[in-house]
């Protein structure tokens, strides 16, 4: 398979969007463009507001409507934001395809398999539009032993201890 470099940060603690976020400001503060497309979120205008300040450089894109997080919908909101999320990845495709941007964090990808949006060989054919030179960032609770294969740095965020 023919790829660029994909770092999978994932586990049931907090800070995956954090240090796959770090990771895009450390690659954009070297000229490199950063595209961020977030999956399965609720609208958290914080971090929206902060992510936009960093624009042009890193550019974030959220393709679901819905202000809630997506387990948190009901059945009928949900099929909606999954053609949102499928349209997402189509996006990602494109901008993998195009070159458009050094850097592609996809924030919760891996949900999309857990969820069944989205299916091994929807990853695979992402990473087979990405040159070489593209780095990929994937975040997520759950991963599978197939897209770790593919990884080149794998890195687990669990809670050993958590304040109150």
């Amino acid at each position: 398979m023919n790829r660029g470099k994909l770092q999978i940060y994932f586990g049931s603690g907090k800070g995956k969007t954090t240090a796959a976020l770090g990771q895009a400001i450390k690659e954009a503060s070297k000229g490199k463009s950063v595209f961020i497309i977030q999956f399965l979120k609720g609208r958290q205008p914080e971090e929206l507001s902060f992510i936009k300040r960093l624009e042009p450089e890193i550019k974030l894109f959220r393709f679901q409507r819905r202000e809630a997080a997506f387990q948190d919908l009901s059945p009928e909101e949900r099929e909606e934001e999954i053609m949102n999320m499928k349209n997402g990845l189509g996006f990602a495709k494109k901008v993998l395809a195009t070159g458009e941007c050094n850097v592609l964090v996809l924030d919760e990808i891996l949900g999309l398999l857990e969820y069944g949006i989205a299916e091994i060989a929807d990853i695979r054919a992402l990473l087979e539009e990405a040159s070489d030179s593209t780095e990929l960032i994937f975040t997520g609770i759950k991963l599978c032993s197939e897209i770790m294969e593919w990884a080149d740095g794998v890195y687990q965020i669990s809670t050993l201890k958590e304040s109150i």
